[in-house]
């Protein structure tokens, strides 16, 4: 199998000269269990960091991530690309991609400034046309509430929790009397000023800002993107010329959603950066996207990992999340219709800093940043759990893999 590579160059502070080439095995073959090699260099080009195929076109779009552009690459030769045109400014730090299932327009998340930005495709493939989607606004902005992360995970699974939680309110408050009535949560109460000197958002993290991480188109034309910085799922509807916001999903406080993988049952499931939890959200009748439950995969007490990538098996029975710090691969399986995640097991990685992860039948693909290397390991047919290295190829800086058509 031949994959390209996605890799930090010399303005961010790596090593790769372009898009590069990987062999998983032969190139014509299916599957990636073969031994690895690094083939060289695709095509010259700086930081492309994020890498997305035309749904029918031998064309693959990079974000390049220093210049704030996202550029287009036509297929010249076996393993030789050539620019498509000229690239088309994203916003800052242009870090995530996705093309749309009909090949008319692609999605560029913007890490640096938080832009979600809709480009038409022609044709031949070409982006052109940046259209912004309106920009996020910080859900938890104001005084902290001890309980607002919980009553905000319960009201985005419903919005008819917040009478319920308010009228319970006033009911147990009326029931403790005056002496006791304060220890009471003010679900009744949003809203209200915040008292004089009372915590804020902005006090406890100075450094909130939007961040558009990731984005996926959804079967039904919609499509779902993360903003890391704000804790939020955003889900969007497409016009002729860009992006209309259809609503939001409030993750808890601080979590911070990075990438997603929509589950064969329809549901979404998000890996958080900062919180290293997996959420997985479903769409109601009424066509509404809620948050149905989450389950943390970074080991407790570590305090030093931060989640990367998300990826699901052929099948769709587990689910595999990059930890960097740790170094590991966490292995989830699916319950139910989709809608509930178990952890299985925690297993190395065989790398430094796991960017990048993606599931070839059998065979897991794992992209170290600061190893400088990409590794292969055995999936177990039956537990799903990774197993040792077994193959392991130099690669200068790899950030993201992306089968080649």
């Amino acid at each position: 199998m031949r994959l390209w590579l996605g890799g930090y160059t010399a303005d961010m502070g790596g090593h790769a000269s372009g898009i590069g080439t990987l062999l998983a095995g032969s190139a014509d073959d299916g599957s990636a269990g073969g031994a690895l090699s690094f083939t060289g260099t695709a095509v010259a080009v700086d930081s492309p960091s994020w890498l997305a195929q035309h749904p029918a076109l031998d064309v693959v779009y990079a974000s390049l991530e220093a210049a704030g552009t996202v550029a287009a690459f036509v297929r010249t030769g076996e393993s030789t690309f050539s620019p498509l045109g000229r690239p088309v400014e994203a916003g800052a730090a242009v870090c995530h991609v996705a093309v749309a299932p009909d090949a008319g327009s692609l999605i560029a998340s913007c890490w640096g400034d938080g832009r979600v930005v809709r480009m038409a495709l022609d044709s031949a493939g070409r982006p052109s046309a940046p259209a912004l989607g309106a920009a996020a606004a910080d859900p938890f902005a104001g005084p902290v509430d001890p309980f607002a992360s919980a009553a905000q995970e319960f009201t985005s699974r419903d919005t008819s929790m917040e009478i319920d939680l308010a009228a319970a309110a006033r009911s147990l408050r009326a029931a403790a009397g005056d002496e006791f009535s304060h220890l009471v949560p003010g679900y009744d109460e949003v809203g209200d000023p915040p008292d004089p000197g009372e915590p804020t958002v902005d006090a406890v993290d100075p450094e909130r800002v939007s961040r558009a991480h990731a984005a996926l188109f959804l079967p039904d034309g919609r499509i779902a993107t993360t903003d890391l910085g704000f804790d939020l799922v955003r889900i969007w509807r497409p016009t002729r010329t860009g992006l209309r916001l259809d609503h939001e999903v409030v993750l808890p406080l601080g979590s911070g959603p990075r990438h997603m993988v929509l589950h064969p049952s329809g549901h979404l499931h998000v890996v958080t950066e900062f919180s290293c939890e997996v959420f997985t959200l479903g769409s109601g009748r009424d066509g509404r996207w809620s948050l149905l439950g989450g389950v943390a995969v970074s080991p407790p007490g570590t305090g030093r990992d931060t989640g990367a990538e998300l990826a699901r098996s052929r099948d769709g029975d587990f689910l595999y999340a990059g930890l960097r710090g740790s170094n590991t691969i966490a292995t989830l399986r699916v319950r139910g219709s989709g809608e509930r995640v178990e952890p299985v097991a925690l297993a190395d990685s065989g790398v430094d800093w796991p960017r990048h992860h993606l599931v070839v039948r059998d065979t897991l693909l794992v992209a170290g940043q600061r190893s400088d290397d990409v590794v292969s390991l055995t999936l177990d047919a039956r537990s799903g759990v990774p197993g040792g290295v077994r193959h392991r190829a130099e690669i200068p800086t790899p950030t993201c893999l992306l089968p080649a058509r």
